[in-house]
């Protein structure tokens, strides 16, 4: 057998070790808190759509972790893919019970808090939110995004799953728009750790939010979101369903989550669905 012809061992990329699910285990699944299972798979076409098929099964807190993930999807159907170990891929079940529905939109906005707050403690980078569910770190002075956030409802609950890339090198990024946290200089590109760091803060953010039954700004919610926007007080377009499109500076996010633009008319529009481009001079070049 020639080496091309050996099979792949799960240890071929020794930078890229798989997960230890026993110790992810011992750590996250602990009583009285939020994470109830948690199973990793070698490879999935989606783990937002595995568990969205298993939700009338499911108890919340499950948490279902790819090493791979052949079809991963974005909004608007964008697809996610990234060589196997390279990141984190992972969707979590949230039953929010008692939560007004209506208030259930601020879920995504609320994972990339968590995120946000526990990669600066665990990777040691620092990550801005691009409304509504876009993870930027900067590289080269440049903002990337090196993550992404997608929210939906399942079964009597919401599957929320987020793709981060961590080890990516350079040649491997699917966009020169992308990044991963070890081109942004993380002290730490350990899957487990930023793991653990991201569920432990989901499960203190989702604590938070449910205590004050959904309403964001009680809940110190909304305040932390705008604090770590990057969209604010910058000039958008924002690109709308119907293709239509709305340019204005971010000037807010409201209690419902949504951006509010101020338009060249002076007026302020909320927009709660759509895709933000950052403009940036005169010319609208794009950030």
């Amino acid at each position: 057998m020639t080496p091309s012809d050996a099979p792949q061992s799960r240890w071929s990329d020794l930078d890229r070790p798989p997960l230890n699910v026993p110790a992810l285990r011992r750590g996250l699944l602990v009583p009285g808190g939020l994470w109830t299972a948690l199973d990793v798979v070698a490879a999935t076409g989606s783990t937002n759509s595995d568990l969205a098929g298993r939700a009338a099964s499911l108890a919340e807190g499950t948490v279902l972790v790819a090493e791979e993930q052949t079809a991963g999807r974005g909004r608007l159907d964008r697809t996610w893919t990234a060589p196997a170990r390279s990141g984190l891929f992972f969707s979590v079940y949230l039953t929010p019970g008692p939560v007004p529905v209506q208030r259930w939109g601020w879920l995504p906005l609320l994972a990339g808090v968590a995120a946000a707050t526990g990669l600066a403690r665990a990777a040691g980078v620092d990550t801005a939110l691009k409304w509504p569910n876009d993870l930027l770190v900067t590289v080269d002075g440049e903002e990337r995004k090196t993550g992404g956030i997608l929210a939906e409802r399942a079964g009597d609950g919401v599957v929320i799953g987020i793709g981060l890339n961590v080890s990516l090198r350079a040649d491997e990024l699917p966009a020169p728009t992308a990044a991963s946290l070890a081109l942004a200089g993380a002290v730490s590109t350990d899957r487990e750790t930023l793991l653990r760091g991201v569920l432990r803060s989901l499960e203190h953010w989702y604590g938070q939010w449910r205590a004050a039954d959904g309403d964001a700004a009680a809940g110190g919610l909304q305040e932390a979101y705008a604090a770590g926007c990057a969209t604010l007080g910058r000039k958008v377009r924002a690109q709308l369903p119907g293709n239509r499109t709305l340019t204005g500076e971010a000037v807010a996010i409201d209690g419902d989550g949504r951006l509010v633009l101020s338009s060249d008319d002076g007026l302020r529009k909320p927009v709660s669905a759509g895709d933000i481009v950052h403009l940036r001079g005169a010319e609208g070049g794009l950030t």
